[in-house]
């Protein structure tokens, strides 16, 4: 009789084998861990790049703004309050003195109407720069009074109704909304020949809206971004500028009706960038 040897492998190489095997495992693990670490951190670097991106295009948006308003302050300054004075001056002359007393009368009549206009001006660029309605009393009110003005010239139907405005925003971000509200109207009332106006202000989703309608003519989106990227759309220009600064968004549609024209503004409840600084300054 023969006998078959055993073909099985001894303990010892099946422990080296498995041995092998776990630091096969164990090596791929950490090379996994090690590829996915990296590429986690080259996401992060990516999401932090297109963070500086953005914030670099919010200030230069904001830096642009603030140009065009030193700009337009310039030229009211210099266009509207600088004749005014150099006509006061001329009354004022040295000759002023040798002048009879109704002629002196007069020149002092004169110069102080030029002051009275000079001081309506002047109190009418700062109005223009914060309104104080909105200063004391807030974007609701200031929409209101713009509205009310509106509406009280007989030509529109203008009304406005704030649903969820019991805490206010930070001032600066009230000043920009009611630009952008502000650039809308003059917008609608320039070109569209609406009958009626009507805004709406409510809360949703932690969002803040803002909604127009009006029955005149009007734009969609796409008209929207094709005069944004045109010359002629400045206007349309700081309206986007001022609604990425507060991380905002703008949508151009017809009604559901598809009898009005709604502009939506939507934005964040609270300030993105204010959270952000209250963050870094309890990190």
């Amino acid at each position: 009789m023969f006998f078959l040897q055993s073909t099985a492998p001894s303990p010892t190489i099946v422990l080296i084998l498995g041995t092998l095997c776990m630091f096969i495992l164990v090596g791929g693990i950490i090379i996994f861990m090690l590829l996915h670490q990296r590429k986690v951190e080259g996401h992060n670097k990516q999401i932090e790049q297109m963070e500086a991106d953005h914030q670099k295009i919010l200030l230069n948006a904001s830096i642009r703004l603030q140009e065009e308003e030193r700009q337009r302050l310039a030229a009211d300054l210099h266009d509207d309050a600088g004749p005014l004075l150099a006509t006061a001056r001329l009354y004022l002359n040295e000759n002023l003195i040798n002048q009879d007393k109704a002629a002196l009368l007069q020149s002092i009549l004169q110069t102080r109407q030029i002051i009275d206009e000079t001081i309506m001006l002047v109190r009418n660029i700062s109005h223009n720069l914060m309104p104080p309605t909105l200063k004391n009393f807030g974007l609701e009110s200031a929409v209101t009074d713009l509205f009310q003005k509106i509406s009280g010239s007989g030509v529109v139907n203008a009304s406005s109704r704030f649903h969820d405005y019991q805490e206010r925003m930070n001032e600066e971000r009230e000043l920009i909304v009611f630009r952008v509200v502000q650039e809308l109207i003059n917008n609608i009332l320039k070109h569209s020949k609406s009958s009626f106006i009507h805004l709406t202000q409510n809360l949703q989703d932690e969002k803040f809206f803002i909604r127009i309608h009006h029955d005149g003519r009007g734009i969609l989106q796409a008209d929207f971004d094709r005069l944004n990227k045109s010359y002629d759309g400045l206007g349309l220009k700081n309206i986007s500028s001022r609604m990425r600064i507060m991380q905002g968004q703008i949508s151009f549609e017809r009604d559901i009706s598809q009898t009005y024209f709604k502009v939506t503004l939507e934005l964040p409840k609270t300030d993105p960038n204010a959270m952000q600084k209250a963050k870094k300054q309890l990190s």
